[in-house]
């Protein structure tokens, strides 16, 4: 028997992560699925990185991860401090644009999107850490300027 613990129990912004797809599941025809399933798209080896063209334009699953990943460091921002929170994904067909999250004038995470046909992570610890370390890094903006954060 293994005492590891699995990367989604240990993170909650994965767990926070595969919330957000099981509550966009009203019929649930997803409940079946682990939570590993809902997450493994996220995880792509650096040789299935490049079989994947960058000269076609980036496909309708791979926005809604991008949209997803960043919509779960808004959620973890929203429920540890309490501020409403904004994201917007601008993303050119060809893989280029900007994820932004916001709370009322004050904008917590700006990640530059390149190459987003290949939007993914080596594992989901790594995946786990760059998320939470978004969060980590706004929560600390809010604490700095919280008036900025009042709409």
């Amino acid at each position: 028997m293994s005492t590891t613990t699995s990367p989604i129990v240990a993170s909650p912004f994965l767990q926070t992560l595969v919330a957000q797809y099981r509550a966009q599941d009203p019929y649930g025809i997803y409940a079946s699925w682990s939570d590993e399933r809902f997450l493994q798209p996220y995880v792509l080896t650096k040789e299935q990185k490049r079989q994947i063209s960058l000269d076609q334009p980036v496909d309708p699953a791979t926005r809604e991860r991008i949209t997803r990943f960043y919509s779960a460091i808004a959620r973890l921002i929203e429920q540890q401090r309490g501020k409403l929170t904004q994201v917007v994904i601008s993303l050119h067909d060809e893989g280029f644009g900007w994820a932004l999250i916001f709370s009322g004038r004050l904008l917590l995470v700006a990640r530059p999107l390149r190459d987003a046909q290949r939007f993914g992570f080596a594992s989901l610890e790594q995946m786990a850490q760059a998320g939470e370390k978004d969060v980590q890094n706004a929560l600390a903006l809010i604490d700095r300027f919280p008036a900025v954060t009042e709409v």
